[in-house]
């Protein structure tokens, strides 16, 4: 699973930093940041939740 983080649609709100804080962390200009892109098995579930929690929806999961 990887997870990247939309810089678009991002602003600022940091759920994802709250869900899942082992992979995401805010930018010096309070943005979302996805590291490491490549998630590993025993933070799926929480990296998940940050997905389907980001209120801007700029989150994307893939399976590659």
């Amino acid at each position: 699973m990887k997870v990247t983080v939309d810089e678009d649609r991002c602003r600022g709100h940091g759920m994802c930093l709250t869900m899942c804080p082992e992979i995401f962390s805010l930018s010096d200009d309070g943005y979302a940041v996805a590291d490491p892109e490549d998630v590993p098995p025993e933070l799926q579930d929480s990296a998940r939740e940050a997905v389907a929690n980001c209120p801007e929806r700029a989150i994307i999961e893939t399976n590659d």
